[in-house]
């Protein structure tokens, strides 16, 4: 914590110092970005000081992040991050790319992404003294909190639509989390934790809300750029040629812009601190049926203009992102751009991802279908190296997995059925 400088409002660029604020900028209600002491943290660190660290968890990071580190090193707090990173070569051979890769948030201790965010916002909660912490979520960022929560013996609610799919629900309740399902959007979810926490004076975690959100999601940034590390070392042993060679794409699924921001800033820190040379191209993937921030980008406009989503990818389905403004900047920052893609491009990603190991849900296969739709409308080339990002775990939502495969056939238990089959 010694590092938090306090916060920068995203839109009038208003500076506010720890304590002036908690949620969104007074003036504006723009979302604010966490501030490091980055003088600091050069003089005190190198890039090796990270990198050869042996925390195998997003708590490799801490001299880059604004809280303290959580008491104790034994519970599902201390597991969120450090995720792993698979070759697809098969896929990779069908689009005709030389360099594919996907980096799994299914590892987490939850299933998904928002792990990373819900670790750093309960350890702020902790240092608050919160008695408890509040979300709105369509599933995952309630079950990252409850789980993250219930590690550590935080209280926990969570405001969820209910037309959630029940395994994300099934969490919230074994997590043991006060779960209130909502009869109506996200949007409306959001809107009434956000009345009931300043009404009941609870810490509110919501998405595109709270600043400390962005501070964990980040981490995923400081892993990609551990691993493009090793890679470039690895590439350049076998071909020295390869010192040149086109920026890493890394494709994101967004819902309300808080993954695709929280990535940009970490590669924003690690640029100011003079940790890298260069920013990587950051490609934004939504649903079409739920493409705000997508038409803001294209419209050349920071102005969100709110959609009536409707998408099978329900982690990534809201009507009024968020995070909408840091989200396109994240894109056109970095040379990237936005793609749209069906429920039925969706559907048929989860099944290629499936056919080399990785169970994704619909809004982490999203990602994979922008990169399948990117190559066709030359987005990124054949020489391109690309990383997409699986946001969470197809066992959060199987009744949109069995779309994307034929029912398994059912026989007598006979040989001669089985070879009837075959």
């Amino acid at each position: 914590m010694k590092n938090f400088a306090g916060y920068k409002c995203s839109l009038c660029g208003t500076e506010y110092l720890q304590g002036q604020v908690t949620y969104t900028c007074p003036k504006d209600g723009g979302n604010l970005d966490v501030l490091l002491d980055y003088d600091s943290i050069r003089k005190k660190f190198q890039p090796e000081d990270i990198t050869s660290r042996r925390e195998s968890s997003l708590w490799r990071y801490l001299p880059l992040l604004p809280v303290s580190e959580p008491a104790g090193d034994s519970t599902p707090l201390h597991a969120s991050g450090w995720t792993p990173v698979f070759a697809l070569p098969r896929l990779a051979e069908k689009l005709r790319l030389k360099h594919l890769w996907l980096k799994d948030e299914s590892r987490n201790p939850t299933a998904s992404f928002k792990d990373r965010a819900s670790a750093v916002v309960v350890t702020r909660a902790r240092e608050l003294k919160s008695e408890i912490v509040v979300t709105a979520s369509t599933g995952n960022a309630g079950a990252a909190l409850a789980g993250m929560s219930a590690a550590v013996g935080q209280k926990a609610i969570i405001f969820a639509p209910k037309s959630a799919p029940q395994a994300k629900v099934a969490q919230l309740l074994v997590f043991g989390a006060k779960v209130i399902l909502v009869d109506g959007t996200y949007d409306d979810a959001f809107d009434l934790t956000v009345k009931a926490a300043n009404e009941f004076g609870w810490y509110c975690r919501n998405t595109g809300y709270n600043p400390f959100t962005l501070e964990g999601k980040k981490t995923a940034a400081f892993e990609i750029w551990e691993w493009w590390i090793k890679a470039h070392h690895d590439w350049h042993k076998k071909d020295s040629q390869l010192n040149e060679h086109p920026p890493l794409s890394i494709f994101v699924s967004v819902g309300d812009g808080n993954i695709i921001s929280g990535i940009h800033k970490g590669f924003k820190d690690l640029l100011e601190l003079g940790w890298i040379p260069n920013m990587p191209r950051i490609i934004g993937v939504q649903a079409e049926g739920s493409a705000a921030i997508a038409n803001a980008f294209h419209a050349d406009t920071e102005t969100i203009t709110p959609v009536s989503a409707t998408t099978i990818a329900d982690s990534i389905s809201v009507d009024l992102p968020r995070d909408g403004v840091r989200a396109v900047r994240a894109a056109k920052e970095t040379n990237g751009t936005y793609i749209t893609v069906s429920d039925d491009e969706i559907i048929q990603s989860i099944a290629e991802l499936g056919t080399m190991g990785v169970f994704a849900e619909p809004a982490g296969a999203a990602a994979y279908a922008g990169v399948v739709k990117g190559t066709s409308l030359g987005v990124v080339g054949s020489e391109d190296p690309i990383l997409v990002l699986n946001t969470g775990s197809g066992l959060k939502d199987v009744g949109a997995a069995m779309r994307a495969v034929q029912s398994a056939p059912i026989i007598e238990p006979t040989l001669d059925a089985v070879k009837k089959l075959l």
